[in-house]
C-alpha cells in the first residue's frame, strides 16, 4: 500500500513538473508554431484572394490540363492538397527543431544562471524528475504538440487551396477532397514520433549534459568542442593515415548536435526498407508509414539511443553538485 501512494505521489510530482516546463517555455513550445503558422496560413489565404481576383493565368491552366485524363487531373489535384497539408506540418515542426535545440542547451544552464536552482532544490523534487521532465518535453511533448498545430495550419491551408480551385472553376476541383489523405498524413506523422523521439536522444542528450556542465556559454562547448574533435582527427590525413571523414562527422558532430531535425532517421529507414522489400516505393501510402519503422531495425538508433540516455544520467548527476553558473 505504501509503494502505491509513493508511486502516485513520484506521478503526480512529474505530472506537475511537466506543466512546469511547458508555462515556462510556452511561448516557444506553443505559442512560435502557432504564430508562425497564422502568419503563413494568412499569407497563403491572402495569395489564394489576389489570385482569384487577377486570373490571368485561368484559361492557361484550364489549356494544360485540357489534354489529361479525367483520373490524371484528379490524382495530381490530390497531391496538391497532400503536398500543402505536409507543409504546414513540415513548418510547424521545423520552427519545434529550434525551439528543442535552444530548449536543451539551456534547460539546465539558465536556472543556475538566474539560481532559481537554489529554490527548486529545497522543494521535495529529485533532480532525476526535473531533468527527465526536461527531456520528455523535447523529445516527446514539444514535437507532439507541433504536430497538433501543424496539422491544423495544414488543413487550413488545405481548404484555402479547395476553395480558390472550386472559385477559380478549375476541373475536378473536387477531387481536392476525395484524393486527398489528410488522415494517412496524420497517421504516417504520429506513427513515425516514436522513432524521431529515440533518434533525437543522442542530439537532446549531449546538449542536456553541455547545459549542466557548462559554466557559461554552453552553445560554445554543444558547437565546438565535437567540431574541434572532428577537425583534429580529419586533419590526421596529413600523416597519410586513411580517416573516414564522413563517418568521423557523422558520429562525433552530426549525431550528436542534429539529430533533432525531424525527419533525420528516414535515410538509415529508407535503407532498411531496400534490404527489406527491395525497393522503397515513394509513395505517401508507403512513406513514413511503413518505412520509418524500419529504423528500429537500425544499430545506429539503438546505439545513440544509449549513448543520448548516458549524456542524460550525466546531466543529472552533474546537477545534483553543480549549483550556479558564472
Amino acid at each position: 500500500m505504501n509503494a502505491v501512494v509513493l508511486n502516485q505521489s513520484k506521478f503526480n510530482t512529474f505530472k506537475w513538473l511537466l506543466k512546469r516546463e511547458f508555462w515556462e517555455g510556452r511561448g516557444g513550445f506553443f505559442w512560435a508554431p502557432v504564430i508562425a503558422g497564422g502568419i503563413t496560413a494568412g499569407l497563403y489565404a491572402l495569395l489564394g484572394i489576389v489570385g482569384s481576383i487577377a486570373g490571368h493565368d485561368k484559361i492557361h491552366v484550364n489549356e494544360m490540363i485540357s489534354d489529361a485524363s479525367s483520373d490524371d487531373i484528379a490524382r495530381t489535384i490530390g497531391s496538391v492538397g497532400d503536398g500543402v497539408m505536409m507543409a504546414g506540418i513540415v513548418l510547424a515542426l521545423a520552427i519545434m527543431f529550434f525551439v528543442v535545440f535552444f530548449y536543451s542547451l539551456g534547460a539546465l544552464y539558465d536556472e543556475r544562471k538566474d539560481r532559481s536552482v537554489l529554490f527548486w532544490k529545497s522543494m521535495p523534487v529529485s533532480d532525476t524528475q526535473t531533468v527527465l521532465a526536461k527531456a520528455a518535453w523535447a523529445l516527446l511533448l514539444a514535437p507532439l504538440v507541433a504536430l497538433v498545430v501543424g496539422v491544423c495550419v495544414g488543413l487550413v491551408m488545405w481548404l484555402v487551396t479547395a476553395l480558390t480551385m472550386s472559385v477559380n472553376g478549375l476541373p475536378a476541383s473536387a477531387a481536392m477532397f476525395t484524393h486527398s489523405h489528410p488522415l494517412l498524413i496524420i497517421a504516417n506523422v504520429l506513427v513515425a514520433l516514436p522513432v524521431q523521439a529515440l533518434w533525437a536522444l543522442p542530439s537532446v542528450g549531449w546538449l542536456m549534459l553541455c547545459s549542466s556542465a557548462a559554466r557559461s556559454k554552453p552553445i560554445l562547448w554543444a558547437l565546438l568542442l565535437p567540431a574541434l574533435v572532428c577537425t583534429i582527427i580529419s586533419m590526421m590525413g596529413i600523416l597519410d593515415i586513411d580517416v573516414p571523414y564522413a563517418k568521423v562527422w557523422y558520429v562525433l558532430f552530426e549525431r550528436p548536435v542534429l539529430s533533432a531535425i525531424p525527419g533525420g532517421f528516414m535515410k538509415v529507414a529508407s535503407g532498411h526498407a531496400v534490404l527489406h522489400n527491395g525497393d522503397v516505393r515513394n509513395t505517401l501510402e508507403q512513406l513514413p508509414l511503413s518505412t520509418s519503422w524500419h529504423a528500429f531495425a537500425a544499430p545506429d538508433l539503438w546505439i545513440g539511443g544509449a549513448v543520448g540516455i548516458a549524456f542524460i544520467a550525466a546531466a543529472i548527476y552533474l546537477r545534483r553538485w553543480r549549483e550556479l553558473a558564472d
